[in-house]
């Protein structure tokens, strides 16, 4: 139960009005007084709202957007245009949002975010893969989430998602068209819904094409979908694997590993192996030659998800819908026509 206010009073032996002068730090407060109330504030873990507007109408005006910093760090590109895409829509319904990196291994136990514990926010969107402990810990708070490029493991929340099958699918079916039998898969957080979708798109093409599913020519197994660990996976699935004439990588930040590889070990891309990705992240374009990837409306997932959150935040009802957001393949140089 989260201690509010009376609560505050009750134990320092006060009227709620003192608590809050306490609070504001008003002068007329007495030491003595003051130090019982901030004595009760800290056994309680008492956290105050911040927000006049809060205090006149219940509503802060603010959106969390929790993310994990190893989601923002490393895919920047990916998850701040996901934001953005929060805020423009954001600024339509007068609303903030309010961005919050949280730990990647944040267990029970540990701080929840600052405008959390301080009622400082009407809803929450979470973005990305978080661990299960902190969204059991919001629910706690009873404060309306929606979930995008994650599937939450209760069904109650609404969400936006990737088609990320669909584009697992679309990158593998590219390199058949192109003559490959031969493909490669590389991913990192296989556990991760949507890197889980995209090699179920991969086996799936495959099996439609009436080719064998070759566990050997897949490196699932690293941590994270990094640029370094696309370099380590790639190096492990060409020295066991020198008859793949192609990759399909989960990412473009493992696909850019991949890429670097190949061309540190002197094999020509396209010409000797072809490399598609997937998001379509700023950096494709710089690449030699540029990234053939599937593009994910980044900015369109941000305006969707804050619709969900005020759709719930309008009706106070709970929703569970779902959107799922088309993806589409890019066509650049890093693939090419099978040698035969």
């Amino acid at each position: 139960m989260t201690p509010t206010i009376k609560d505050v009073a009750k134990k320092a032996n006060v009227s709620i009005a003192t608590v809050s002068l306490v609070i504001h730090n008003h002068e007329r407060i007495s030491p003595e007084t003051r130090l019982r109330v901030n004595r009760a504030i800290k056994e309680l873990d008492y956290h105050p709202s911040r927000s006049a507007r809060g205090l006149a109408s219940k509503k802060s005006g603010n959106i969390g957007f929790i993310v994990t910093e190893d989601h923002f760090l490393r895919s920047e590109p990916f998850y701040t245009r996901i934001f953005l895409g929060t805020e423009f829509e954001a600024r339509q319904n007068e609303y903030y949002i309010l961005l919050t990196i949280i730990p990647a291994d944040f267990k029970k136990g540990d701080k929840l975010p600052r405008c959390v514990l301080e009622h400082n926010v009407d809803g929450i969107i979470i973005a990305g893969k978080v661990p299960e402990d902190i969204i059991n810990h919001l629910v706690e708070y009873d404060i309306p989430m929606a979930f995008v490029d994650y599937y939450p493991p209760s069904e109650n929340f609404p969400v936006v998602l990737i088609d990320n099958f669909s584009g697992g699918h679309q990158a593998t079916q590219h390199l058949l068209n192109l003559g490959h039998k031969n493909i490669g898969f590389i991913a990192g957080d296989i556990q991760h819904p949507s890197i889980r979708d995209r090699f179920q798109g991969y086996k799936m093409a495959l099996e439609d094409a009436n080719i064998e599913f070759d566990a050997g020519k897949c490196i699932t197994d690293e941590d994270y979908p990094a640029r370094e660990n696309g370099y380590n996976a790639a190096k492990r699935l060409w020295e066991n694997n020198k008859d793949i004439t192609a990759v399909f990588s989960c990412n473009d930040a493992m696909a850019i590993g991949v890429m670097q590889y190949f061309k540190d070990a002197g094999i020509k891309i396209p010409e000797d192996v072809s490399i598609i990705g997937f998001d379509d992240v700023e950096a494709d374009l710089s690449l030699d030659p540029p990234l053939c990837t599937i593009s994910v409306p980044k900015i369109e997932m941000g305006i969707e998800v804050m619709r969900l959150i005020n759709d719930v935040l309008k009706d106070r009802t709970k929703s569970a819908k779902k959107v799922l957001v088309p993806v589409e393949i890019v066509h650049r140089k890093s693939t090419a026509q099978v040698k035969h």
